[in-house]
């Protein structure tokens, strides 16, 4: 006699086993309408599934993350059974949620083309307005392989065989389309209405360049058509915002197969990134680092002891000579505790904080690479605090508010924070991560953040606070972390120590901390967010001084050196073009000001200012024109008028 438990407290007595469904029927017709899946003792289970003993129950909808989440699952299980409709001889292979949608990979005679996603998707919205029922069957092994083999599965049977000691499967029957999976699903597809096939890739069989090449089929789904009209709509924003096309629009950058996932920066693009780094440069001195450089590589001997070998070797660069083995540093911390190490500490040192901006290296798979949004080289602005357990809250809390003035100065006011805890492989005892996380969490209450908790996604030898930013066109990124150590510094990894008030030796507790995290990744972030557009703070060039005849030359020149003086990034085009000319063309590079010179400004001793917005301000003089820069220019990320 199961008795069930609801969230709100309230329980339901049952004489026999009862399926989800059953319990969402017994409390109204219109939870059971929207019932897609429920959460059975913390565990996921399909509607249908029975539970059998005492337990709690949380009914799953497509109001939670966990009903979106199944629900877009079953829609690559729809794409599955309309692909099978339309071309038979397909095979299925794998069809996983991904972020805002899913995808499924297919061997297919022929490769598909735009126009068959069209078919694809007309065919998904037909078998979906059915709203046919989805029945799961717990089917025995053999029979598994019997139903795959004599649909020609090949890819469904290599997945059974790489699960030997498994005796039965879930099977999915969609109609006459058949998949296997571990669930849940939706009960039926009434559920799935808003989705959309986006595009085509290619893709090799468990990521294998030695297989086979798969077509990889991707679409999105939502909760509703308002969410889906939405998403495609940022989509298409983002598509004239991609950093990659106006990394080359605006010669700033490029990549190229010679260095996969490195980026080539021009004159232009360094200057922008060159200003993000002076602007690090400034906070951390303002906040008490000290900077420091470390060595691109080091002995495997320090990767093995700090704990980084077991956990990245395959994601790390090698090297061998002389006999010895060398691993181009993935992270900044082994080579920090070094310095640290270099001298004795008392604790009246402490805490000590030092910061670099480290360029590492990560052997990141070749088909996740994109643009500067995933990279195999690049440079963290990062920083370890080394400090006493009573220190922790103050430091953090300063951390935190760095994250916060440095967002704000780049123009992101809408901050996401989230709480990660300690993961199934990590390094350290219980007791140190008990410690860690009360210390981190305690600080974000104190700070009075709100914050998502996110169990078990802490770095191996730490719990971390993670900071988002949320861009102008609501696509959210992943930049700032603080991290809490306890366990690297101590004797079994890298022994860094300090000479207590008890004049014994301590291990201080060490923090990671990144603000902007990847400098690479933050630069096109700032990008796609601006569109090329920058404040004039970042503006690679700041200003254009243009003659409108070969006359005004001297006058331009001369106008331009006396902004230079003041540290202003000013270019001059002295080319034997129209003005009209010249105007567009730095419009389309994004120019902050233009200005122009002519006989009225020569004769006036001004120039003619016009704003990349499109506004002619009128004649300013050299006096004027620094004042309007230099306000400007304090505003930094705040600035809205005059830069767009």
């Amino acid at each position: 006699m199961p008795v069930i438990t609801l969230p709100d407290g309230s329980k339901k007595h049952y004489e026999s086993a009862v399926s989800i469904m059953q319990v969402a029927q017994d409390i109204g017709a219109g939870l059971a309408k929207a019932t897609i899946a429920g959460r059975v003792n913390g565990r996921l289970l399909d509607a249908c599934d029975l539970i059998t003993t005492d337990a709690d129950l949380q009914i799953v909808t497509l109001k939670d993350a966990d009903g979106l989440h199944i629900m877009r699952h079953s829609c690559a299980h729809l794409l599955g059974h309309a692909l099978k409709q339309l071309h038979p001889e397909a095979k299925m292979a794998i069809g996983p949620v991904i972020e805002n949608g899913f995808y499924y990979d297919v061997e297919t005679p022929v490769s598909l083309t735009p126009d068959d996603l069209v078919e694809l998707e007309k065919r998904m919205h037909a078998l979906a307005k059915t709203g046919y029922a989805v029945e799961k069957k717990m089917t025995p092994r053999a029979q598994v392989v019997e139903t795959f083999k004599a649909r020609g599965e090949d890819y469904k049977l290599e997945l059974v065989a790489d699960l030997p000691n498994e005796t039965e499967f879930g099977l999915y029957y969609h109609q006459e389309y058949i998949d296997m999976c571990r669930g849940p699903h939706v009960p039926n597809m009434s559920h799935i209405k808003a989705f959309k096939l986006t595009h085509l890739a290619g893709a090799y069989w468990r990521g294998d360049s030695d297989n086979k090449m798969l077509q990889r089929i991707y679409g999105v789904a939502f909760a509703s058509k308002q969410e889906l009209e939405d998403y495609l709509k940022m989509m298409e924003e983002a598509e004239k915002r991609d950093h990659r096309k106006l990394g080359k629009l605006l010669d700033l950058f490029h990549i190229e197969d010679i260095a996969p996932g490195m980026a080539f920066w021009h004159p232009k693009g360094t200057t922008l990134y060159r200003v993000v780094e002076d602007y690090m440069r400034q906070q951390i001195r303002s906040n008490g680092y000290e900077e420091i450089r470390t060595p691109f590589i080091m002995d495997r001997v320090l990767w093995e002891k700090s704990g980084h070998w077991d956990k990245f070797k395959d994601n790390m660069f090698t090297t061998h000579t002389e006999h010895r083995d060398y691993a181009v540093k993935p992270m900044n911390c082994p080579g920090h505790i070094m310095v640290y190490n270099r001298q004795l500490h008392s604790y009246r040192d402490l805490p000590v904080r030092v910061a670099e901006f480290g360029t590492v290296h990560r052997n990141e798979a070749s088909g996740t690479l994109h643009g500067l949004m995933r990279v195999r080289s690049f440079t963290q602005d990062d920083a370890h605090i080394f400090c006493t357990d009573d220190q922790i809250k103050t430091e953090v809390q300063g951390c935190i508010d760095l994250v916060y003035q440095t967002y704000a100065d780049f123009g992101f006011d809408n901050i996401e924070v989230k709480f990660s805890t300690r993961p199934e492989q990590r390094v350290g005892s219980d007791e140190v991560w008990d410690k860690a996380e009360a210390a981190l969490e305690q600080t974000l209450r104190d700070a009075g953040l709100e914050y998502e908790l996110q169990p078990g996604e802490g770095a191996f030898y730490g719990p971390k606070i993670e900071f988002s930013l949320r861009d102008c066109i609501g696509r959210v990124w992943q930049c700032g972390t603080i991290q809490l150590d306890f366990s690297m510094t101590n004797a079994e990894r890298l022994n860094a120590v300090f000479i207590g008030q008890d004049n014994e030796k301590h291990h201080p507790v060490m923090i990671h901390r990144a603000i902007l995290g990847s400098l690479e990744r933050f630069v096109g972030i700032l990008i796609e967010h601006y569109e090329g557009k920058f404040p004039t703070w970042l503006a690679p060039t700041q200003v254009v001084i243009a003659p409108i005849s070969q006359t005004h030359a001297d006058y331009v020149v001369k106008f331009a050196e006396n902004l230079k003086k003041q540290g202003f990034r000013v270019e001059t085009d002295l080319r034997n073009e129209k003005v009209g000319f010249k105007i567009r063309e730095h419009t389309l590079q994004r120019v902050p000001y233009i200005l122009v010179v002519g006989d009225q400004e020569v004769q006036d001793g001004t120039v003619n200012v016009r704003a990349r917005g499109g506004d002619n301000l009128g004649s300013y003089s050299l006096e004027a024109m620094l004042d309007l820069l230099m306000r400007d220019i304090a505003n930094l990320g705040r600035n809205v008028e005059t830069t767009h």
